[in-house]
Formats: structure tokens, sequence, C-alpha cells
């Protein structure tokens, strides 16, 4: 049973195909990347994968459900969040109340429940509060948990978005490029956390041109070019790969 598996997907814009017979698989608690040039097509791949982007054709699976015609948000509730390239953070709201912005099926979200069962609401409250302090602690933000989030640095914005996501309690997470626009101290932060959250049984679709990363974090590697996937295999083989040297890293890998 895969966490995500897509086959066939195409995808045009305006007569230009930018997804041509594209596949993937993302085994359960696997992490997987996905690389290649700019132009290449991995984000809107990631874009189409998450649903924000409606295939023209093919088929999307999750844990052997078809979510081809979900919505994002109903994905999300079934387990696979997406982060972004450029974080998407509530800036004037505090770093905790991203945090609590975040968490599924809140019972305060529903003015009935809110009149008629305040205890319940406020017993909820209390308990994502709780998750959302464990979460901070374990990214390293609880210090700035009080500040504006358009105060955070890029790295510390990127770690935000990473707990907003885990606040949704998912099983697999779509992160576009987490590591760009992070200082290298922040690089190695992340790193460390995505390996401690696949040993807690979290999975991973990594899109990153950081190839240090990949190296270090990924299972398999899938490589993309003008909207197809080129090869896959293990980083080493990857690296190795006459196309992927010559092709699309300039001769390095």
């Amino acid at each position: 049973m895969a966490a995500l598996n897509a086959m066939n997907i195409m995808k045009s814009f305006g007569g230009q195909k930018v997804l041509d017979d594209a596949w993937i698989d993302v085994p359960e608690n696997w992490i997987v990347g996905l690389i290649g040039p700019n132009g290449a097509g991995k984000s809107t791949f990631l874009t189409v994968l998450s649903k924000f982007l409606e295939p023209d054709a093919g088929v999307i699976t999750s844990r052997n459900m078809d979510v081809t015609t979900r919505s994002p948000h109903a994905l999300a509730r079934a387990g696979v969040v997406r982060t972004f390239q450029v974080p998407h953070e509530f800036g004037e709201l505090t770093v905790m109340q991203n945090m609590l912005v975040a968490a599924k099926n809140q019972a305060g979200e529903s003015i009935w429940q809110s009149i008629l069962l305040p205890f319940r609401v406020r017993t909820q409250e209390a308990l994502i509060r709780n998750q959302a302090e464990v979460w901070l602690e374990f990214l390293g933000l609880t210090h700035v948990a009080g500040i504006a989030a358009k105060n955070l640095s890029g790295g510390q914005k990127k770690l935000l978005e990473l707990g907003r996501a885990l606040m949704t309690d998912p099983y697999l997470l779509l992160l576009d490029e987490p590591f760009a626009g992070v200082a290298p101290g922040l690089v190695d932060v992340i790193i460390e956390k995505i390996l401690e959250l696949r040993k807690r049984g979290l999975g991973f679709l990594i899109v990153e041109h950081n190839m240090d990363a990949v190296n270090a974090l990924c299972d398999t590697v899938f490589v993309m070019e003008r909207g197809r996937i080129l090869t896959d295999g293990t980083p080493q083989k990857i690296a190795n790969d006459p196309r992927v040297l010559e092709a699309y890293l300039g001769g390095k890998l």
C-alpha cells in the first residue's frame, strides 16, 4: 500500500504540455525526492498531486483510495498535506496562533457547539494548545511562540510551515523546496527534524535542488525532464546516471 501513487498524469496550459505521462510512487514511511532543472515541471507535478491543480488525465491514489477528484482540503483531512516553497504564514498572527488555526476538526469552528457545548470546545482548545507547544518545542520555535510570524527568519518560517502541517496529523508531507533560502545551519536542523519524523512514521515527497540534502534524506529519487520522469533510483544510482549528470546537473551531482 503506497502513501501516494500517480500514473499517467497529464497537464497542459494554453496548449503547452507541462506534465506528460508523469508518474511517481511514494511507499509508506519513505522519503522520496523529486529533482530536475528549473522548468522541468516539478512544482506543477507537486501542485497536481496535492490537488491544488486538477490533472487533465491520469489517476492519483493514496493508501488505495482514489483521490484524483478530491479537493485540497479533503486530501489534507485524509492525511496528505503540502508545504510551499514560499511559506504561507499568517504574518500578523503570532507563531502560536499560526499553529492553533492549523488544527483540523475544531469544535469551536461550529457556532452551535460553541453555544451549546462550551466545555467541550474549551477542553479541545486546551488539547490543541498542548499539541502546538509540543511541536514548537520539537522544532525549536518555543522562544518565538509569541512573536508575529512575519518577523521570523526565512528558515524559521520554513519550520513554522512544517509545524502547521504537523498540526493536521498527516501521514504524508509534500514539501516544495524546504531548504530554499534557508541558512546552512538551519538546513541541518530541518534535515534532522525530517529524519526524526520519519522514525515516527511519517512519509515525505520532497521537491528540492539542494543535492546534499537529497542525498542525506532520500530513500529513492525521481528525476523529471520536460514533464516526464526520466529515471528513478537511489541517490547513489542517480548520481552516477550519465543522463542526469549531463542533462540536468551540469556534469556533477
